[in-house]
């Protein structure tokens, strides 16, 4: 088995894990990236719908130290975003390890080291890479999420998760049914209706509902005011700007959109259109299915429609289970870190784990971990010396 030495392990190439380890070249900490897929920032290249855009204003959505160019639109297309990473990776020296996945992650309590073990997908060989600390970079996104539904094995049309919808250009003049209303699915659900299919979407869960404008402003507020304040002014523009959503099946939750995703992580909607085709009745709203017979879907409130295809915006789940069998403190049962912000991010101190990408907080919040996790460990090896 090959064997390699490093001081610091990064398991994850997506925005995170690019994040951190330019983090450490910057303090000259040797790293070594490791990447399931076969290129890095994978979700972005590969998963991500053709229309996607960053739904925050890019000041928001920086890694750390390469802000966005001058000339890039407030809020910026995946394609740009994806030439952005192109160019972090350039210059910060970030050399990920692709084809790379990590079948298990084990601390030696004797050595007090990692072992990693990583299959590369192109030998077939596997490898390991043994380090002083972990960085577990994989993210709350990191496997596509379809619950089960009863007759779904035996549905005739296409079912796809979200991560794999590209555009609605194949499915003009067809019945296709979105589930789930958060960002993905509202958006995926104004494409497909752009693009000319009846579209509906199941609307289970209470949510905000707000346009980007309304989000920047309040996450300026947030700098001068207390959260509740900024809550009561959102609302209120966008009652302003929605009108009463709820009359069109859409609820809203009873406590406001910044104290959810501060307490939760759970993001408002943020409106690119979709109301108004709502509004119009270009898109129907659903209750939640009860069962599916062929092509016929049954609703919770008894009615029944066909569609032609299926597209489940429901969501990713954690995969660290799967392969870290030592969590040092660091992960719950779901895979997610067991403490609260702000020190979320690192697990039992004489162990040296960590993560990044795990607390709901975008990619801002993954720039404010990485330069955490790169401090701490530093501040550990200067300590030894």
């Amino acid at each position: 088995m090959k064997q390699v030495e490093t001081v610091v392990v990064i398991v994850g190439a997506g925005p995170a894990g690019i994040a951190i380890s330019a983090c450490l070249n910057r303090l000259s900490i040797p790293n070594i990236v490791l990447e399931r897929e076969e290129c890095y920032a994978s979700m972005w290249r590969k998963k991500a719908y053709d229309r996607l855009k960053l739904h925050l204003a890019k000041n928001f959505c920086e890694l750390p130290y390469m802000p966005f160019p001058v000339s890039a639109p407030t809020f910026v297309p995946k394609d740009m975003f994806v030439e952005y990473l192109h160019d972090y990776v350039y210059n910060f020296n970030v050399s990920p390890l692709c084809q790379r996945s990590v079948e298990s992650a084990s601390y030696d309590k004797v050595v007090k080291k990692w072992m990693v073990n990583a299959r590369n997908g192109v030998s077939g060989l596997v490898e390991e890479y043994v380090a002083e600390f972990l960085v577990v970079a994989t993210g709350e996104n990191s496997q596509g999420f379809i619950p089960s539904v009863v007759g779904l094995d035996g549905f005739k049309g296409c079912v796809m998760h979200s991560s794999q919808y590209e555009n609605g250009k194949k499915f003009e003049g067809q019945n296709v049914l979105v589930v789930g209303a958060g960002n993905s699915g509202m958006e995926i659900a104004y494409d497909l209706c752009n693009w000319g299919a009846r579209t509906s979407i199941v609307v289970r869960s209470h949510v905000h509902v707000l346009s980007k404008e309304i989000v920047q402003l309040g996450m300026h507020l947030l700098k001068y005011i207390s959260t509740p304040l900024v809550d009561k002014i959102v609302l209120m523009l966008s009652n302003l700007v929605y009108g009463d959503v709820g009359k069109y099946g859409i609820k809203r939750p009873t406590q406001g959109p910044f104290f959810l995703k501060r307490e939760t992580g759970r993001s408002p909607v943020i409106d690119v259109g979709t109301i108004s085709k709502i509004k119009t009745g270009d898109i129907k709203v659903m209750e939640a299915i009860k069962s599916i017979e062929g092509d016929q879907i049954k609703f919770v409130d008894c009615q029944e429609q066909q569609f032609d295809a299926i597209v489940f915006a429901t969501g990713f789940r954690s995969t660290v289970h799967y392969w870290l069998k030592d969590e040092g403190g660091l992960f719950n049962e779901k895979g997610m870190p067991k403490r609260r912000r702000p020190n979320h991010w690192k697990g039992e101190e004489d162990q040296g784990i960590y993560c990044v990408g795990f607390a709901s907080a975008g990619l801002f919040g993954i720039s404010n971990d990485a330069k955490n996790i790169a401090n701490h460990i530093s501040l550990q090896i200067l300590g030894r010396n």
